[in-house]
């Protein structure tokens, strides 16, 4: 899950991996599997920032092996 801030500043937790796109044209818009889209305040680079630090700490929570 990865914490974003729509236009009128409402913060809420998206599950990241729903994200199909991410793009900037300037506002940021994420784009879900479901093809919902989402305006969101931050930056692409940051939400991508956001989607891989969540991968790392899942990967952090399986045991090796």
């Amino acid at each position: 899950m990865i914490g974003v801030t729509r236009l009128n500043g409402d913060r809420f937790v998206l599950n990241a991996d729903l994200i199909r796109t991410v793009e900037e044209n300037p506002d940021t818009v994420i784009t879900l599997v479901n093809g919902e889209h989402l305006v969101v305040k931050e930056r692409m680079e940051e939400i991508v920032r956001l989607v891989i630090e969540y991968g790392r700490h899942l990967r952090r929570l399986i045991p090796p092996g």
